[in-house]
């Protein structure tokens, strides 16, 4: 069994998002463990950084999830920090009658239900740590839908309600609960969005990892890093305004 000062366990962590935090707790003497469905992809990302701990495992498949709670049991001892960052985002126009419904379910599996599937399975670890912490990484769009993925949108803003509300809940068990809500980031995600405005220019995953550090090593239990402060913010006092300043590209006809 590997002892460490923290265990940290992130979904989708082989590229973008994940992988930037995995460094970043690396690099504060983290013992990090990524998850992912590709197995190349987790090899390459450990080819990158040798400290990550590598499983393949489907975060919508229960079983999956059973066995690897078993084996992280086995091979750590539990977590201590549990990072819901698997997601993916489809363009889409919702009144086309060649929409794929079975791609619009799986968003809502991947981007909403996994978490509250990682959540359920690992509970009993995190409350067996001394400093456990729960990061749900949703999106500055939970303030402002996009027009072009509503699908997306709206798990996102699923996200950002679920966690408000098991903040307290799980306040009672000595669990931290922390939201990173990014902008467009410098992924294929952003990439395929094809977005055009330059108040979207896509962030670099390794600066919202810094900004990230900087607030989640401060107590902040809301982080809102770029455009996403300004969408909090917007939501508030112009809600139309914003949503037509953000939604100015044409819908995808997909």
């Amino acid at each position: 069994m590997i002892q460490s000062k923290q265990v940290v366990l992130i979904t989708g962590g082989s590229s973008g998002i994940g992988l930037a935090l995995a460094q970043k707790f690396i690099e504060n003497d983290a013992t990090v463990i990524i998850t992912g469905r590709n197995q190349t992809k987790l090899e390459s990302a450990k080819s990158l950084h040798p400290k990550l701990n590598i499983y393949q495992s489907d975060v919508n498949d229960d079983v999956e999830v059973k066995m690897l709670v078993d084996d992280i049991e086995d091979d750590f001892g539990g977590i201590d920090i549990l990072i819901n960052n698997a997601g993916i985002m489809n363009l889409m126009d919702a009144g086309s009658d060649e929409n794929d419904l079975q791609k619009q379910m799986q968003e809502i599996e991947i981007n909403y239900n996994s978490p509250i599937r990682m959540l359920h399975y690992f509970l009993p670890q995190l409350k067996k740590s001394k400093k456990a912490v729960l990061i749900n990484v949703s999106s500055g769009l939970a303030y402002v839908t996009f027009a072009q993925s509503p699908v997306y949108s709206g798990t996102k803003a699923a996200v950002h309600f679920w966690t408000q509300a098991i903040r307290p809940q799980l306040k009672r068990h000595n669990i931290k609960v922390v939201e990173l809500l990014p902008p467009v980031v410098d992924t294929k995600l952003a990439k395929d969005a094809d977005l055009s405005d330059d108040k979207l220019k896509p962030m670099p995953p390794e600066k919202l990892a810094s900004i990230f550090w900087n607030d989640y090593t401060k107590g902040k239990e809301e982080i809102t890093p770029g455009i996403s402060k300004q969408l909090k913010l917007m939501s508030r006092l112009a809600p139309k305004f914003i949503f037509n300043q953000l939604n100015k590209q044409p819908i995808p006809k997909k």
